[in-house]
């Protein structure tokens, strides 16, 4: 079975590839991955970055040693060009941003537009003319009555955001947040993330300390139970629920539909604030506008960001009339904003990005997604090593169960070195995940596929 199977979806690829023009869609390898001049700015970058950054790679790069990131040059649809003049087909669209396609022609436009008439206003004080327009299309996109927007840079900003309006809102300062999630390295957002202690564990101290998190609800027998139960028995009174329906970082697993009604359903109950993160699965990430309207719900907040303007820092935290009436009329001067609030050169990006996913593009995330996912499937069947496939649309990972903890990392390196980029996550990294642009092809996949299997037959 396991050799039929691969013969059937070599011969997929091969097909494909009998086309002539199909090398100009593919990976292009000409060096050595990291290659010298990649390997060159890593080495001059650890004099100047600190040390918690790529730094911590470059003492190995500076003796000639491979095991350093490569440097981008450019990017191109799919593609990422690194400083070597190699070419990648990359499935992490830039940590979920570049949906509509890295350095889009039609987006790029609208940003040196922009930048040619206004490339800054002054967002709490005076803003400009598309701030207005882009929060009026958040409201027609949005689920049900979400309404106002509360404009910050990053996806961090938004949850924070959302926190405080949850504050000001209830008057309760508890907050219920869940395992394994990531929400953002901030001091408000960290202390709702637990993704990796190591994120944490060095600032515990400066942490809000009214946050408790409960098991991800991938089930939702006994969900129910213990959410009402921790509300009534928390010593700090709650006032906000915090959940990702698919949790990106920790390792593309889906909440239950049934627990984010449940949570729909108790936090309208006890007067809570229910705060969905999007920021990872938005702007059709999962096949709809947002992933928690497959659970048919309405959040009180949605926390939107990384896909909104593809390649520009700006989210937002999206609420409803009632929640947002916490915060006063602004006497004069705001009590939460930013210098860089609504921005005119983001605003015009989003615009733009919403225009080209609202003319068709979000429609082929999930057919790709389909075939894509498929392809995963046949591999599993292949290789009992993978244990899981998961996700939805275009954002899809599968696990491995294997002695070597780093064997996700291997793979991935691998991947690299023959013009794949994708990226472990989960708590124990051992998950390869897939949010690439909504761009990608069926040859593309199939060519990604085939490294797959040429890998995982080297290696297992």
């Amino acid at each position: 079975m396991r050799t039929a199977i691969f013969k059937m979806i070599t011969h997929s690829c091969k097909k494909n590839h009998m086309n002539k023009d199909i090398s100009a869609i593919l990976p292009s390898i000409k060096t050595s991955i990291p290659g010298p001049y990649s390997r060159q700015y890593m080495a001059e970058l650890a004099g100047y970055e600190s040390p918690a950054i790529t730094a911590r790679y470059l003492a190995r790069a500076e003796s000639g040693g491979v095991d350093c990131p490569i440097v981008f040059a450019k990017t191109e649809d799919v593609f990422i060009y690194d400083v070597d003049g190699n070419r990648f087909i990359d499935l992490t669209a830039g940590f979920g941003v570049a949906i509509t396609g890295h350095a889009n022609a039609d987006i790029v436009i609208a940003a040196q537009d922009q930048l040619a008439e206004m490339p800054h206003a002054m967002g709490d004080a005076f803003p400009a003319k598309n701030k207005v327009v882009l929060a009026k299309k958040l409201a027609d996109i949005s689920p049900g009555d979400l309404k106002r927007s509360l404009f910050a840079n990053a996806g961090f900003e938004a949850v924070e955001a959302a926190l405080k309006t949850a504050l000001l809102k209830t008057g309760k300062p508890g907050i219920i947040a869940f395992e394994n999630a990531y929400h953002g390295l901030g001091y408000g957002a960290l202390a709702v993330t637990s993704y990796r202690d190591s994120f944490r564990q060095p600032f515990l101290s400066q942490l809000n300390p009214h946050v408790s998190h409960l098991p991800y609800p991938v089930q939702s027998d006994g969900f129910a139970a213990l959410l009402e139960k921790t509300i009534q028995q928390s010593s700090i009174p709650i006032g906000a629920v915090i959940i990702e329906p698919i949790l990106g970082r920790g390792g593309i697993i889906e909440a239950s539909l049934k627990s984010l009604q449940i949570i729909r359903d108790i936090t309208s109950r006890y007067n809570i604030v229910m705060i969905v993160d999007e920021i990872y699965t938005g702007f059709g990430r999962t096949g709809q506008w947002f992933a928690i309207e497959a659970a048919g719900v309405v959040p009180d907040l949605l926390c939107i960001g990384k896909g909104l303007s593809g390649g520009f820092p700006i989210s937002a935290a999206i609420g409803t009339d009632d929640v947002m009436s916490g915060w006063a009329d602004t006497p004069g001067e705001a009590i939460h904003t930013s210098t860089f609030l609504g921005n005119p050169v983001g605003c015009a990006m989003a615009l733009k990005s919403i225009d080209i996913l609202e003319s068709g593009l979000m429609s082929q995330v999930n057919s790709i997604g389909s075939y894509f996912k498929d392809m995963l499937y046949r591999l599993q069947k292949i290789f009992p090593v993978i244990s899981e496939v998961r996700g939805r649309g275009l954002m899809l990972g599968i696990e491995f169960k294997h002695g070597d903890p780093h064997f996700t990392l291997k793979i991935s390196k691998k991947l690299l070195q023959r013009g794949v980029i994708c990226l472990p996550c989960g708590i124990a990294g051992n998950v390869l995940s897939f949010t690439p642009p909504y761009t990608l092809k069926i040859p593309h996949i199939d060519f990604i596929s085939h490294q797959l299997q040429q890998l995982l037959e080297e290696t297992i």
